[in-house]
């Protein structure tokens, strides 16, 4: 059994993370002794380290909840999510290739520049003006 303080130490983290995880229904607060402080059972380090190790892996706070819930059933409903987690990360991987791309461009054009009144990174920051009639 742990005090607040305790179970932080033990698993990395503050006091105020504890708090939050209980006021995001995470984990359970124990219900508070008429004298002393409250007591965590073991089982919740374990809970709070698993959920230290899939905010790790990009799961959300929302998700690491559906996780929780999930893992009582069945593991096809924990595959989907985790699936769905796996695109979102190829995707995000593909747009910040796309970005490094544009990046790289604009410092050799910036390296290769010789107006130095002119900057391609700023002129690719500003929007066109649009000239219609």
């Amino acid at each position: 059994m742990y005090t607040i303080g305790q179970l932080a130490k033990a698993a990395g983290v503050n006091v105020e993370t504890i708090r939050y995880y209980e006021r995001q229904q995470l984990i359970l607060q124990p219900d508070k002794p008429s004298e002393g402080y409250r007591r965590y059972p073991e089982d919740m380090l374990f809970r709070i380290l698993f959920i230290k190790r899939a905010q790790h892996l990009g799961f959300t706070l929302a998700e690491i909840a559906t996780l929780i819930n999930l893992g009582e059933g069945h593991c096809n409903d924990v595959q989907n999510l985790a699936e769905k987690k796996l695109s979102a990360i190829h995707q995000k991987i593909t747009d910040l290739q796309s970005l490094e791309k544009s990046l790289n461009t604009l410092v050799r054009q910036c390296r290769s520049n010789p107006d130095d009144a002119r900057c391609p990174v700023i002129e690719a920051l500003v929007p066109e003006k649009n000239h219609s009639p």
